[in-house]
């Protein structure tokens, strides 16, 4: 089983979050809500159990062929969704969405980064007049659908599914001080790894790769827990309309 989503903010193109394909055993000296039960089972448990959220919070550190991207995102099926995401180490996007209308939000850093090749008096004029401040557009906008990949949340859950799966258990850890229990596989040089939450609800809490072009970490949290995102003060969007 292979687990894929794409995120397509300005360079940033796709990630595979997750594949599985070695064979799962069980410890006979294994304890805790997961003994006894194999590694493709427990796996299906929390892609079930993710799958069946209305909200959560997800934090992505990713290193890619453009440079690291950092993310995070609280979203909801509702619609609202806010957030904040790093691209290339330099420069920061702020993102808001409530219903179909989304902010974002710019820094200088960012701004200046985009806009390498123009000309300087248009780059400072963008500057000036963007820089720090909200921008309102629709969530529909072909120029907005990049800035808000992390809040489809139905997009994002719908590689969550189970299905025909093989897993290595690993043992038991942490994530964000909550146990877990780890699973892994290795396909080539590459390494995946899942932990899946020990407590309460089995929540998929990490995914993380290693060894491949694109390593990267991606955190789950925040299961259900209501999102609200509030519409910027007037004085703070910048009207862009000619």
């Amino acid at each position: 089983m292979r687990l894929i989503t794409r995120i397509s903010v300005n360079t940033v193109c796709a990630m595979t979050l997750f594949g599985l394909a070695a064979c799962g055993t069980d410890s006979p000296k294994e304890t805790g809500p997961f003994a006894g039960v194999s590694g493709p089972e427990v796996v299906n448990k929390a892609l079930t159990k993710t799958n069946e959220v209305k909200s959560l919070r997800i934090g992505l550190d990713m290193t890619t062929s453009d440079g690291r991207v950092e993310a995070d995102f609280a979203t909801s099926l509702g619609g609202d969704c806010t957030g904040t995401m790093t691209m290339g180490g330099t420069g920061t996007m702020e993102v808001r969405k409530t219903g179909d209308t989304v902010y974002t939000k710019l820094d200088e850093a960012l701004l200046r980064e985009q806009s390498k090749g123009e000309p300087k008096a248009d780059v400072d004029a963008a500057v000036e007049l963007i820089a720090g401040r909200w921008m309102e557009s629709k969530a529909s906008d072909p120029d907005t659908e990049d800035s808000i990949e992390f809040c489809d949340l139905k997009g994002l859950l719908k590689d969550f599914e189970a299905g025909d799966n093989a897993a290595r258990k690993k043992g038991p850890t942490k994530v964000a001080g909550k146990p877990a229990l780890r699973l892994a596989e290795k396909e080539g040089a590459e390494t995946f790894t899942i932990d899946v939450s020990a407590e309460g609800a089995p929540y998929i809490l990490r995914v993380a790769s290693r060894g491949g072009e694109e390593p990267m970490t991606m955190n789950l949290s925040e299961f259900d827990v209501p999102v609200v995102a509030e519409k910027p003060a007037a004085k703070d969007i910048v009207d862009l309309e000619p």
